[in-house]
């Protein structure tokens, strides 16, 4: 799973919006569809593509993918056993080679009920498998760095360190495999998270090096088989994975610095959770910060607390460069936390009146809206591949931005803090009016 939507039972938001606009658009009057297969088990095809065939556990879904339940529970084996297997492409493509298939094309798809009753009896010897995933893009993902998938598992390290925990490790009772719920078991048992998400590379502020918290929480996460070998090996396959090549200098160290932030962001589709800020120098002062936990109070400590210790370290060894591009990151973190234009947070979706006032992030705007400060600063390691300019379709007229932008959804725009204050103004007059 890749997105997720503010679900509210079909009675908040979403729900109040797609009535009101289902006149204008014949997709959003079918919004409920595929509603009686909810809650039930079955296979969930995509219908684009190699029509990727998955277990299917009652989920909602979109119109780019299609669920099939049978109505006998028994039979889900022998369903997934043909849908899982290069015979379901072959006969769906045989009816229909478009790139998207409709819905009906599936589902008129015959099957042998009998031969893959057979097929399943020795595929499955315990029934269908359970929800279970490797990749650290799922929801169901279960945390353990040992365990992720080739490639990722530094990635997996490295949030948990900055305190991210994937959704299947809190919620107890989303479905999973007992091997997960192991695996969930066993990533709790590693050490603790960094108490504010904010891991600088160098020693400052009386932490220890980054590359050495990490490889402390490495050895615990692949115990007993962590060694210098191994260490190696993770970055050689996180570099080829998604870099796709080797770096010059294999070392964590190097990693860390040079290629961590930029093979985060390629991992999490340009999403990146894990923010890696510095000042522009290989040796000079870096962080990666958890962005879910990166408040105004954070960011303070980050600019006055963590860099103040770098300065005063740079100061009483002369180095004039490390003071000086150091003083300017600084300089440039106060205007993020001030949030005067160019450097504020601007949300289409929110009226000018609630847009933030300085670094006052909501989490629920989204990464793409809350990076911007740092973006337009140039203040991170590599710039994320995100679009800010405008967004595909038209605002509805009740839309805040609506006679502003002329429907366009426009998100490259900026506001200042006197806009803001005074859009404030009116209604903090009532408030006191009212009490």
């Amino acid at each position: 799973m890749t997105d997720s939507i503010l679900w509210e039972s079909e009675v908040g938001k979403l729900g109040r919006f797609a009535e009101s606009v289902k006149h204008l658009n014949h997709n959003v009057q079918n919004w409920r569809r595929g509603k009686p297969n909810w809650d039930r088990r079955g296979v969930s095809v995509s219908m684009m593509g190699d029509l990727v065939a998955n277990v299917y556990t009652g989920e909602r879904y979109d119109t780019n993918c299609c669920a099939i339940v049978p109505h006998i529970e028994s039979d889900l084996a022998p369903l997934w056993a043909y849908c899982s297997s290069s015979d379901f492409q072959r006969e769906v493509r045989s009816n229909n080679n478009n790139m998207k298939i409709e819905v009906g094309t599936i589902l008129n798809t015959k099957i042998d009920m009998g031969k893959w009753r057979e097929v399943a009896a020795k595929r499955f010897l315990e029934g269908v498998p359970e929800p279970y995933s490797d990749d650290v893009t799922q929801w169901l993902f279960h945390g353990h760095p040992a365990k992720a998938d080739k490639g990722s598992g530094l990635h997996v390290a490295l949030a948990r360190l900055c305190g991210y925990r994937w959704p299947a490790e809190t919620d107890e009772d989303m479905r999973l495999a007992a091997e997960a719920r192991h695996c969930i078991t066993s990533a709790m048992t590693l050490p603790s998270a960094d108490n504010d998400g904010l891991l600088a590379l160098p020693a400052v502020a009386g932490e220890k090096p980054l590359a050495d918290r990490l490889r402390a929480y490495l050895a615990a996460a692949f115990s007993p088989d962590w060694s210098d070998t191994l260490e190696r090996r993770l970055v050689a396959e996180a570099d080829v994975i998604l870099d796709k090549k080797m770096a010059r200098d294999g070392s964590l160290e190097a990693w860390l610095r040079d290629r961590a932030f930029r093979q985060h962001c390629a991992l999490f589709h340009q999403r990146p959770f894990v923010w890696h800020i510095w000042d522009g120098l290989k040796d000079g002062f870096s962080v990666f910060v958890h962005y879910h936990r990166f408040d105004q109070a954070t960011l303070r400590k980050l600019t006055y607390t963590m860099l103040g210790d770098w300065l005063a370290r740079a100061k009483a060894e002369s180095n004039d460069l490390r003071y000086e591009k150091g003083r300017e990151l600084q300089q440039t973190l106060e205007k993020i936390l001030e949030g005067e234009k160019p450097y504020d947070i601007f949300v289409r979706w929110k009226s000018l009146a609630d847009q933030p006032l300085g670094w006052d992030p909501d989490i629920d705007d989204g990464v793409r809206m809350n990076i911007r400060p740092f973006v337009t600063a140039g203040v991170l390691r590599e710039q994320p591949k995100i679009k800010w300019t405008k967004d595909r379709g038209t605002d509805v007229a009740s839309a805040p931005w609506y006679s502003v932008f002329k429907g366009e959804r426009i998100n490259d725009h900026h506001t200042t803090l006197a806009e803001k204050k005074a859009a404030r103004e009116p209604i903090k007059i009532r408030a006191e009016a009212a009490q």
